[in-house]
């Protein structure tokens, strides 16, 4: 039956230079794009919130006018300019969700899954077979060494690797295939720019890839019991080479 890896926390030295006002530091290829288009989003509402202000503080002062105004000068241009620029915010946004959602992951992408269970986080890898072992709820245990109740008559599951902490190779594509036990739980890496539910009876996949080696929080967003508030786990980015000494070291400790 494959062990558990503890978990070693460590801090990464680059998050305590940015300030907490400030976006979290970025260690995805794909989070460089999400954090323009929701700065973009930001300063246009910026910009429509002053524009708006002016608008206000212009029509107090000015005198009042008791012709005609032509309506589609005050009232549809801007309303039409308006429309056109939300669509483009939104059509933008929808490509970047379909980038990483809709879009299948590569034929060399990692393959993990990340299990929520109250109030823990665990994380399977395949093995050197590349398949993941079959898992029954009444073969749970954690007590015994199988909190994902791994069926030891499937000889996929006999090198499957399970740890409490994530840890990938950086620029490497992974494919995580998100799983929960009993309640819904929120799957979340702010640096990683993710943020997935994991839903009872589905087994939801998101593929990134994480490009800057450091140690992360992996958090719940969902309120999922009284423990959700110790409901946390970590993610650590290393290099292919350290990666791969890591597994291997588990796989070792793994095999009777």
């Amino acid at each position: 039956m494959p062990r558990i890896g503890k978990t070693r926390i460590s801090s990464n030295p680059a998050l305590l230079l940015v300030p907490s006002w400030f976006l979290p530091v970025n260690a995805s290829a794909h989070g460089t794009a999400l954090d323009h288009h929701l700065l973009l989003n930001l300063w246009i509402a910026l910009a429509l919130l002053a524009l708006a202000h002016l608008i206000l503080l212009a029509g107090l002062l000015a005198p009042r006018r008791t012709e005609a105004t032509n309506l589609w000068r005050i009232e549809y241009l801007p309303l039409a300019l308006l429309a056109i620029l939300f669509a483009t915010l939104t059509i933008k946004a929808e490509r970047l969700w379909a980038a990483t959602r809709y879009t299948g992951a590569s034929l060399t992408v990692l393959q993990v899954e990340a299990t929520g269970v109250q109030f823990a986080w665990y994380f399977r890898y395949p093995g050197p077979d590349a398949t993941f072992g079959i898992t029954r709820p009444q073969l749970v245990a954690p007590a015994e060494g199988n909190p994902l109740g791994l069926d030891p008559t499937d000889p996929h599951s006999a090198d499957d690797e399970i740890s409490s902490e994530l840890v990938l190779p950086a620029n490497r594509e992974a494919d995580l295939r998100l799983n929960a036990q009993d309640v819904i739980h929120g799957f979340s890496i702010p640096e990683l720019r993710l943020k997935q539910n994991a839903v009872p009876g589905q087994a939801i996949h998101i593929h990134f890839t994480p490009t800057t080696p450091g140690t992360y929080a992996i958090l719940c967003t969902q309120l999922c019991g009284l423990g959700h508030y110790r409901m946390n786990a970590t993610l650590r980015i290393v290099p292919p080479d350290q990666f791969a000494a890591w597994l291997a070291a588990h796989q070792k400790e793994s095999t009777p």
